[in-house]
């Protein structure tokens, strides 16, 4: 406190003092007896003891962020250390170090699904047993602009403001008004600018959020934090880290009988806003675009120490294509089959359509077969051979991957969220659209603006688009989960409709004339076999000197809505990379990668390729380098900046070969199925498939992530197939 320029110094106990309360999961889960999941205690600071590294200990409030930084420096903190762990198996063992005494076996939950005795069953009468364990690596988002937040309390109207990058501004406004500063959420307004990528990581509730509005308040000052990028990998939220023990019981013929997946699921130590829902929720995606006859799937989500698992881009769906994807490639060589051949045995064909996987998913609409092949002649993989031999010639090593990955978009099914879209028009007859959703890159300005035109031809210059403010966007969900343009479209939709029916008897009143004379058509009332007519935005300044107006009445066209469609889609895809490695060093190199999804109707080419693009180097990037480790004895970071920690740079990718295969939904405006996450889902099942496929052909039995030169290396010189990152 004596340091230069502090203005305060918060800890546990103050923080014990003020009554401040702790974030709660959005869900529930159950233990293996059916009494509900512990929750964890999940307070802004840490007292009395630490869980992971990166625990938040203690706050320095500074003129400046040097003398925070000098300040922090002088803290001095007695730490005896204790038993941890941090690896995910190790975890579950019987004899693991608890995390939390409540919960000394730390298996927080334990979730079934499928129907485990007709498995079992189609387990005994299998021609064909597939076995596999699959690790998937513990990962950071890494967005370009770290996390960051800017608290304001005004004592006056004892009232917050949060400026602060999110992917859920309202969702997080409830949350820490509600559960941590015991406030009405009217009293906290949300501010959420344009962030340099979300990827999951800021959909979540994270202690800084609410450390800076409580601080704002302790000092009357507003206050500022911005995450340095080594403070990201202590602070952050991490993903995937999941264990998967995989069997496949096919026939002779080599048709899928029975799929069984026991997952471990790391949790972290304590439990993130959605770290219940990730493990679970997309397990439906496990049955790809096959007919699998019976499924035992089992997830136990874990508690460790280490920072708790967050939602990803994908949230579930790439563990779960891989999961399928790999066996399925396994099962091909165990048979001697050709990997197309085996999927194009098992697919469903689009005449099943709609079709209940019998997990989970109700798939809507399809074309997988059609999907596939176009997606093998992008990729000409009847050349592969030719560039194996190739490769062989040069002294590197060639393999193929292939994956079709099925997926959730704009969910749950049946009860999808809904979602907030409100159109005001001004006196010139301008719009301007507020969303419930949030664009942090996904281009929803342009794919809005799209929307606004087909449903009320509007042009781009004749619409505003608001978003990310919750004291003028009434309510809403936010960014997730590939639902933005499904979900916040049909939103649009029926505002869109609201307006057409408010604005028509104004219409009728300027053309003189009946109103079944009236139609709505291309931005225009128009009487029909004429050629009169008026536009929305000539009714729309007219509405503010309407009579009902000028009586007193609403003055202008506005409509909000708060809703969703009928239910979600299943977008698609196949996608089929080729790797090269260089034998003496390990080094892989992605020399080909091609992509043909079906994501219903789409609505901007560019824009998807954009998605597409981003989401494989995310998947790709996993499989070849990325991976957070720990000192299993210390429980320690070791991959604590990017001098640790390895992310893809332009060069580790080549072109990205991509096409659309159109099959619309009905359960959306114009068939659209959701984009976001495509890239992701299907990549990282892809990229190791063809890792795995190029280190077969020199007798390595088993691989998991990550391909680093290293453990490609080692893996090859049969010194250390399964060494750890």
């Amino acid at each position: 406190m004596a340091a230069p320029g502090v203005i305060a110094v918060l800890t546990g106990d103050d923080l014990a003092k003020d009554g401040l309360g702790c974030f709660a999961p959005f869900t529930s889960r159950q233990r293996a007896d059916g009494t509900p999941n512990i929750v964890p205690p999940y307070g802004l600071l840490a007292k009395d003891e630490v869980r992971h590294v990166g625990d938040i200990i203690a706050m320095v409030v500074a003129e400046s962020e040097a003398a925070a930084d000098f300040a922090l420096e002088l803290i001095e903190v007695s730490i005896y250390p204790t038993a941890c762990v941090t690896d995910t198996r190790e975890a579950a063992a019987p004899d693991a170090p608890p995390v939390w005494p409540e919960e000394p076996s730390n298996i927080c939950f334990v979730e079934r699904l499928g129907d485990a005795k007709r498995a079992a069953a189609a387990f005994a009468d299998a021609a064909h047993i597939v076995e596999a364990e699959y690790v998937i690596s513990r990962v950071i988002a890494s967005p370009m602009e770290t996390r960051s937040a800017i608290g304001v309390f005004d004592s006056g109207e004892n009232s917050y403001t949060l400026y602060a990058g999110l992917q859920t501004p309202h969702l997080l406004r409830n949350e820490i008004a509600n559960n941590v500063l015991h406030i009405e959420p009217a009293s906290l307004r949300v501010i959420s600018p344009d962030i340099g990528g979300g990827f999951g990581l800021k959909a979540s509730m994270q202690r800084e959020l609410a450390l800076v509005l409580w601080a704002a308040r302790r000092t009357a000052r507003a206050v500022r934090w911005v995450a340095e990028r080594s403070e990201s990998f202590l602070a952050d939220h991490h993903a995937r880290d999941t264990v998967s023990r995989v069997s496949l019981a096919l026939d002779a013929s080599g048709k899928f009988l029975a799929l069984r997946v026991h997952t471990i699921a790391n949790l972290g130590a304590y439990l993130d806003t959605f770290g219940l829902h990730i493990p679970v929720n997309n397990l439906g995606g496990l049955s790809g675009p096959y007919d699998i006859g019976a499924f035992d799937i089992e997830v136990r989500g874990v508690f460790s120490h280490t920072q708790p698992t967050a939602p990803y881009r994908g949230a579930g769906r790439p563990e779960a294509t891989l999961c399928i994807e790999r066996i399925v490639d396994r099962a091909a060589r165990q048979l001697g089959m050709d990997a197309v051949a085996l999927r194009r045995r098992n697919m469903i064909p689009s005449s099943a359509m709609p079709f209940e996987t019998g997990l989970a998913f109700r798939l809507d609409s399809g074309e997988f077969e059609k999907t596939m092949d176009m997606a093998i002649d992008l990729a000409d993989w009847k050349g592969r051979e030719s560039r194996a031999a190739d490769a062989a010639s040069r002294g590197r090593l060639h393999g193929i991957g292939i994956a079709y990955a099925v997926e959730i978009a704009g969910g749950p099914q049946n009860t999808p969220l809904k979602e907030f879209a409100e159109l005001r028009f001004d006196s010139t007859g301008h719009a301007t659209l507020f969303l419930g959703t949030h664009s942090h890159g996904q281009g929803h300005e342009t794919a809005f603006r799209q929307l606004a035109h087909s449903f009320l031809g509007l042009s781009p210059g004749q619409i505003d688009i608001q978003f990310g403010d919750t004291a003028i966007v009434k309510q809403g969900v936010g960014t997730f989960g590939s639902r933005s343009v499904g979900i916040g479209g049909a939103a649009l939709k029926q505002a869109a409709e609201k307006i057409i029916e408010m604005a028509r008897p104004l219409a009728v009143e300027m053309l003189e004339v009946s109103e079944s004379d009236v139609d709505f058509l291309g931005g225009h009332f128009v009487v029909g076999g004429t050629d009169y007519r008026v536009s929305l935005q000539d009714v729309a300044a007219h509405a503010f000197k309407a009579p009902a107006a000028a009586a007193g009445g609403v003055a202008g066209l506005a409509a909000h809505v708060m809703a969703a469609p009928d239910n979600c889609t299943f977008p698609n895809a196949c996608h089929v990379c080729e790797v090269e490695i260089e034998n003496d060093t390990g080094q892989v190199q992605l020399t080909r990668y091609a992509v043909v999804e079906d994501v219903g109707s789409v609505l901007n080419p560019l824009l998807l390729e954009g998605q597409i693009h981003g989401g494989v180097a995310q998947g790709v990037g996993q499989v070849l380098c990325e991976a957070i480790a720990f000192d299993p004895s210390s429980g320690q970071l070791i991959s604590g900046s990017f001098m640790d920690y390895c992310l893809p740079r332009a060069d580790d990718l080549p072109m990205i070969a991509l096409r659309s295969h159109e099959v619309p939904s009905e359960n959306t405006p114009f068939g659209i199925k959701g984009a976001g996450e495509a890239g992701t889902v299907g990549s990282m099942a892809a990229m190791s498939n063809a890792v795995f496929d190029a280190l077969y052909k020199v007798g390595v039995s088993h691989f998991d992530m990550p391909a680093t030169s290293e453990r490609v290396w080692r893996a090859i010189h049969r010194k250390n197939e399964k060494a750890t990152p």
